[in-house]
């Protein structure tokens, strides 16, 4: 199988893009530094084509370690014939190759079998042949042996019709027949396996054609029927599906030819269409579950992507009643400035109220705080409510909700207890609170991915490709952003190309002792080689080295040709620390190409570095609208019909979009309340992290239900 031309084809590629991007990966280079520092060589692919093609280049060799496995066990048994082979070379799926191996696979006893051991293979290869002529019942008595267990001539016949059902469902064509028929006109049916109310009422009697089943459904159903509340079967024309085995195997209507009948209508019944069933159910849950991770990884990118709040020195409050508020105060940096507990949640408590709001306005007027962190849990309403009362006392100073309450602790708990020997966990939480308003990526990035809860059905969905697809947007993200060497933690690190987390420790650990005042130092680091500092060194910066360069995107192996770039253009390298803007002009007037050629690299990183010395170090996601501060709190009492409201959605799914209104429930717009016009999917209008604008529908206080809409005219 030639990878490069079928890849080409599948991708709409040049062969030689696809040629670079498999030797490239064969030589162990990281995504990241493929898609930034390898951009000749593939014609600038970015990170997500990169990864549909490397998952794609997997897939068939497996394909093809499988196709010599099958070869091989064929030529043992001396079955490989010229037409098999052929039609297992052509075979493009994993599923077409295993309809091909059937026949000769190993099996364990079955009727057939038993048929076999008891001498009936030559009756069932007799009634094969479909003589017009011949007498099956004549022939079958042939074969009656009590002594086998045939003590008649029916008992015979039914013997063999049992090998002529197991050779009719190991046929390949057949089975490729029925499934693309069930795949096409198949309908899913589900009914209530309990007679109890649950969240699948919904389902208690519902059916859907196989072809249309959205993804969200598919694992609701799945969902539904491994917790004991549905029934799911999946029928088909049998009919047709009748037909087209028949039309294969069965010639004539003679007694022989009706016995061949009799066992394609077992075999249809009773062998292929479960084992098809089977497979389309698991193929409907592989569908599904490409695309519930394709949301999840599509919204975990926006939400690590989140434009950070710069500059801010923020108090983080972790909400809670008995224990009281843990609050943290952190600087522009991130750095722990003080700390305390308030009691302003409970009813009453008049004087802990007092005491809280003191502590608060103190540490406002201290340090400058100007923002404010809520975590989102247990007492967060009241706390919001608290806070929110302060703010006409603090010009200047605006909250947000943010976190989950489960993920909030979860990150806490993973803060290196060497930074806060003496903090509790709600303690850590507070500070963790507080730098996720600060910087999302840098906090988030601590959180399991499957924790932070921006997915649908995740916990349903295949564990090890869900880590897989989350893995690479969490390390896609931080290698866009880049990171700061001298202050990123160990969980930040870790997923800058290749590092991973051993190298990370390494790295914090020579960096405490050491320092690290530039890039060159990291080649220094125990166990850090020339291939990780190749992969790694660009995505790193050193924002205090003497190198201007150490604090940019341009990797090191291009840092002469960087020189020669500023020189040609009229630069000093020391004019660079702050940017140089009209790099990019200057560099028209000279001519890219020539320039390119001059300072000796492609147009692609000509470009990125011309963008890089315009602005150093620059963030993609300052470019990007930041989250809602808010200065009022709002109840869900408060909300009416046709309300207008700024929300932040916090999770696109298949069917809609919830959205952060301020009412600490999130209000659902549904798919066809989004736009005017007809959309296949949300992703197609919002996403994480978008501030829209939308009205209220409807309220439903009791269910805690707030539907919405982007449409106006739609209320």
């Amino acid at each position: 199988m030639n990878f490069t031309e079928l890849l080409a084809r599948e991708f709409s590629l040049r062969p030689a893009q696809v040629q670079a991007v498999i030797d490239l990966l064969d030589a162990g280079n990281t995504i990241p530094f493929i898609a930034r520092y390898r951009k000749e060589a593939t014609g600038s692919l970015d990170d997500q084509i990169l990864r549909e093609m490397a998952e794609r280049l997997e897939y068939l060799r497996n394909l093809e370690k499988r196709r010599e496995e099958i070869e091989k066990a064929l030529t043992e048994q001396d079955v490989l014939t010229e037409e098999l082979s052929a039609r297992l070379a052509a075979a493009a799926t994993l599923s077409e190759l295993e309809d091909l191996y059937r026949p000769f696979r190993p099996k364990r006893r079955t009727r057939a079998t038993i048929a076999k051991e008891k001498g009936l293979e030559p009756l069932a290869l007799w009634l094969m042949l479909q003589n017009p002529k011949g007498d099956p019942e004549a022939e079958a008595a042939k074969y009656i042996d009590p002594d086998k267990e045939v003590p008649d001539a029916e008992a015979a016949l039914a013997g063999a019709r049992d090998i002529l059902a197991e050779t009719v469902s190991d046929d390949a064509d057949v089975r490729k027949a029925l499934r693309e028929l069930l795949l096409r006109e198949g309908i899913l049916r589900t009914k209530a396996a309990k007679d109890e109310d649950s969240v699948y009422s919904m389902y208690y009697d519902f059916s859907e054609p196989v072809r249309s089943m959205a993804a969200h459904r598919i694992l609701a159903v799945n969902r539904g029927e491994r917790e004991e509340f549905l029934k799911v079967t999946l029928e088909g024309p049998m009919d047709k599906a009748d037909a087209i085995v028949k039309k294969t195997w069965v010639r004539g209507e003679s007694a022989s030819s009706r016995q061949v009948a009799l066992a394609c209508e077992d075999a249809l019944e009773r062998l292929v269409f479960p084992s098809l069933e089977r497979e389309i159910r698991n193929e409907l849950t592989d569908r599904a579950n490409v695309s519930a991770i394709r949301v999840f990884s599509q919204n975990l990118h926006q939400l690590l992507m989140q434009p950070p709040f710069k500059g801010k020195v923020t108090l983080g409050v972790d909400p809670g009643f008995r224990t009281g508020c843990k609050l943290a105060v952190v600087d522009e940096n991130g750095k722990v400035l003080d700390t305390g507990v308030g009691h302003f949640t409970l009813p009453g408590a008049e004087a802990g109220k007092a005491a809280a709001a003191r502590l608060i306005k103190g540490f406002v007027k201290k340090y400058g705080v100007t923002a404010i962190a809520i975590g989102n849990g247990t007492a967060s309403r009241e706390s919001e409510q608290f806070i929110a009362s302060l703010l006409p006392e603090l010009p200047g100073v605006a909250y947000m909700i943010v976190s989950e309450a489960g993920a909030s602790v979860y990150s806490a708990s993973k803060l290196a207890a060497a930074e806060f020997p003496d903090f509790d966990v709600t303690q850590r939480s507070a500070v963790s609170i507080a730098r996720r308003m600060q910087d999302p990526l840098a906090e988030l990035v601590k959180i399991d991915p499957k924790a932070i809860g921006v997915g649908q059905y995740q916990h349903d969905l295949k564990q090890a490709e869900l880590t897989d697809a989350l893995d690479g947007v969490v390390e896609q993200c931080v290698n866009q952003v880049g990171v700061e060497v001298s202050t990123a933690s160990a969980e930040l690190l870790s997923h800058v190309a290749g590092i991973g987390p051993a190298l990370a420790k390494n790295i914090v650990a020579y960096r405490e002792e050491n320092g690290i005042p530039s890039r060159a130092t990291l080649k220094k680091v125990p166990k850090l080689g020339p291939r990780a500092y190749e992969q790694c060194a660009g995505f790193l910066r050193v924002a205090d080295s003497k190198n201007p360069l150490d604090a940019t995107a341009v990797h090191p192996e291009s840092y002469d040709a960087a020189k020669a770039l500023l020189e040609k253009l009229g630069y000093d390298l020391k004019e660079i620390r702050g940017g140089v803007p009209d790099i990019v002009h200057r560099a028209s007037q000279y001519g890219h190409q020539k320039l390119a050629e001059e300072i000796g690299v492609g147009l692609p990183t000509l470009n990125d570095m011309l963008s890089e010395l315009a602005k150093p170090g620059r963030d993609p996601r300052d470019e990007l609208p930041r989250p809602v501060l808010r200065t009022d709190v709002l109840d869900m009492k408060d909300l009416v019909p046709g309300m207008e409201l700024t929300g932040t959605v916090r999770n696109v799914i298949d069917f809609g979009a919830f959205v952060d209104i301020g009412v600490h429930q999130d209000g659902l717009v549904h798919i066809s309340r989004m736009s005017d016009r007809f959309i296949r999917h949300p992703s197609e209008v919002v996403k994480v992290g978008d501030v829209v604008k939308v009205w209220v529908v409807e309220v439903d206080e009791k269910k805690k239900r707030i539907a919405l809409t982007m449409v106006k005219n739609k209320v």
